[in-house]
């Protein structure tokens, strides 16, 4: 019996400042000598990335409060919303030094330049500026500002170029402010010809490009100042899909203004005047806590172009190539027959995620199955898995295809996957209203002998086979009865919008899923009270829900043993004192990206006291309560058991790419060296194992 006293629980962390810590890890990748070169450039590109989407998503209700003012925002909101912009300047600034001093001369090193204009030589100057006489001056319309010409449109995360003028106008006004709009379509990193830099790989930006003819933009006036700045807007796609009639048409809509949101985030060069970054953050409604004075170029996102053009394979990370399952799934072997001998599980990407789109073609091509119904969150704007359907609507099977119109920053390529499918006459719905359909579900019904048998595939992770080679996740085929079923009664319900049956084996949200997981924690802690063996390992990217957390603290208390592996967010502190001492947060960030949801219970000592589940949905409230999610029982002991020995057990001893969580939100690498749970999978696969 448990005895120990309960103390007050501790004040979660800030969700905000957990993400921002999280990117800190990723920065980190890009100071590790261990990781090659170019590889480190890309972690840089992908905390940009992550920081745009940071600010397009999270910060725009903290920045609505600072418009306010003092009477409609709160001290604490004010208070935090001062910290996470504090820690968002410094992590771009240090984001910043890491590529200037660290990555900039090893690049240089290794024979990978970037020039600006004082650097280049005379022939190169030549060169570039032939570019921008005959590529880049024909695109750029300069704006002089006045009252017939006022500041124009900004599009989010567009380059544009502010520039002071002296002098008059070719009509003798004294208008001082233009501004230059640079188009998409031009690239932001140009290769110069090798003969131009011998020994070198020689790259320049179009910034530099650009600033260098500046003046021949504005004959007869002087440019005294300039610099490129780029906004961030909220992206969320507004949409009431309770007053619309098609929400296709309303999304479709929306993303040409989406472009064109309130603005969050205003970045300048650091060398910017500060009248003329005045001038910006009025234009644009920007508090002086919005602006980002950076030490290079606007948008490092964009070196993914120097990345992909250069030519330094020893530079990169070696090549991979998943593994075919060939004892559990044989290439030239029906999977459907496979499947009614035993279930297979897939862990991608160190296996193949090609057994899933041969599962689905295979179904096209077979004359007896009847039907196909599928979900679709982000599948890309090129898929084999789509073309499928497409091919299977063509036959004359039946073709359901739930896809989700609102996953954010996907909605143009599924708007256009739903068009075609509808053409070739598919059965296309939209998920519910005020939903997200989440889950990651095929089923296939097949005719077989004078009955109709269901075939499903489940999965942690997207149906999309380029980022199914980048992330890790759990895929699950399968033709067990009672779990088929209740796929095809969540689709049911997904179209018809009725009520299903009680589901025998799914969890689903928003109905017991959440109330489900609760129950399992606290029969955990149940246990540790009653003095038997209690455990949980929970593997998810992001731990926000507050009432989980509670239970996983009373857990604790209760002296259940609980590890968390957290990829992101994760608002619970551990290590508390009598309130979460016995819970260890950890969180990988290696090669790939952590995306397996893995969710292990024990309570007791029998075979019949443990659980593992797996699951599409993360510990979050919008996961739990705004989205369509499923997880599913492993039951059978041997799939359980590899789920265990390659999801858990790696990243629990994982020396190399984890990090421990400490109870401030702070985090603290494990190890500089040791194992990599992620590099020891891709040796035991690619030796064959598994």
């Amino acid at each position: 019996m448990n005895d120990r006293a309960l103390v007050a629980l501790p004040a979660l962390l800030s969700r905000e400042r957990a993400i921002l810590a999280f990117n800190r890890r990723v920065l980190a990748q890009a100071q590790r000598a261990d990781v090659p070169l170019l590889e480190r450039l890309r972690y840089v590109c992908i905390v940009s990335s992550n920081m745009d989407e940071f600010f397009e998503v999270r910060l725009a209700d903290f920045l609505e409060v600072a418009r306010e003012g003092e009477a409609g925002a709160g001290t604490a909101l004010r208070r935090d919303l001062a910290a996470v912009a504090a820690e968002a300047h410094a992590l771009i600034d240090e984001q910043y030094t890491v590529f200037n001093d660290e990555l900039t001369p090893l690049l240089q090193r290794e024979g990978i330049v970037i020039l600006n204009h004082a650097e280049r030589d005379a022939a190169q100057r030549e060169w570039v500026d032939g570019f921008f006489q005959k590529q880049v001056r024909p695109l750029l319309v300069p704006v002089g500002l006045d009252p017939s010409h006022p500041f124009p449109q900004v599009a989010n995360k567009s380059l544009n170029f502010i520039v002071r003028l002296s002098g008059h106008d070719a009509f003798g006004r004294a208008n001082a402010i233009a501004i230059v709009k640079v188009p998409r379509v031009l690239p932001r990193v140009i290769r110069l010809p090798d003969a131009l830099a011998p020994g070198h790989q020689a790259f320049v930006l179009l910034t530099s490009v650009i600033r260098a003819h500046l003046a021949e933009l504005f004959p007869g006036r002087e440019v005294e100042a300039f610099s490129q700045f780029r906004v961030t807007r909220d992206s969320d796609l507004e949409v009431d899909e309770a007053d619309v009639r098609n929400l296709r048409q309303a999304l479709r809509s929306g993303l040409t203004t989406r472009h064109f949101g309130q603005a969050i985030r205003l970045e300048v060069v650091n060398t910017c005047p500060d009248e003329l970054s005045a001038f910006l953050l009025r234009q644009f409604a920007l508090p002086e806590a919005a602006l980002y004075k950076v030490n290079g170029p606007v948008n490092l996102v964009r070196l993914n172009q120097l990345i992909d053009q250069a030519d330094a394979p020893a530079l990169r990370f070696a090549p991979y190539e998943p593994a075919w399952p060939e004892r559990r799934l044989p290439r030239e072997a029906s999977i459907f027959a496979r499947l009614r001998e035993r279930d297979v599980l897939l862990h991608h990407p160190f296996e193949s995620f090609e057994p899933v789109v041969a599962f689905l073609r295979e179904a096209v091509a077979d004359p007896d199955v009847l039907a196909i119904k599928q979900t679709i969150y982000r599948t890309g704007s090129e898929s084999p898995l789509m073309e499928a359907l497409i091919e299977a609507a063509r036959r004359g099977k039946e073709v359901m295809v739930v896809v989700e119109l609102k996953a954010r920053f996907d909605e143009e390529a599924n708007i256009n996957w739903a068009e075609r499918l509808e053409a070739v006459g598919a059965q296309v719905v939209y998920g519910i209203v005020g939903l997200k359909t989440h889950a990651k579900m095929l089923l296939v019904t097949r005719r077989e002998g004078s009955a109709l048998r269901r075939y499903a595939h489940l999965s942690t992770g997207n149906y999309n086979p380029k980022t199914a080679r980048l992330y890790t996740d759990v895929g699950y085929l399968t033709a067990d009865p009672d779990l088929t079923t209740d796929v095809d009664a969540v689709f049911q319900q997904l179209a018809s919008l009725g009520r299903t049956r009680p589901l025998r084996k799914l969890l689903q949200a928003p109905f017991t899923l959440h109330r489900r997981t609760g129950q399992m924690i606290d029969r955990v802690a149940e246990a540790a009270r009653a003095g038997r063996p209690a455990r949980i390992v929970a593997k998810i990217n992001a731990l926000t829900d507050e009432a989980l957390i509670e239970k996983l603290m009373l857990a604790s208390q209760a002296s259940a043993s609980i590890d968390l592996i957290v990829r992101g967010a994760c608002m619970l502190p551990p290590g508390v004192p009598g309130a979460t001492d016995r819970i260890r947060v950890r969180s990988v960030v290696g090669r790939f990206l952590e995306h397996s949801r893995v969710l292990y219970f024990r309570w007791g000592e029998g075979e019949d006291d443990e659980a593992l589940w797996l699951s599409s949905a993360d510990w979050m409230g919008r996961n739990m309560f705004r989205r369509i999610e499923v997880a599913w029982p492993v039951r059978d002991a041997a799939l359980r058991q590899r789920v265990i020995d390659e999801c858990l057990v790696p990243c629990l001893h994982d020396r190399q790419d984890a990090w421990a969580q400490r109870a401030d939100g702070s985090y603290e690498r494990i190890a500089a060296d040791g194992v990599s749970a992620q590099q020891a999978l891709m040796r035991r696969y690619a030796a064959g194992g598994a």
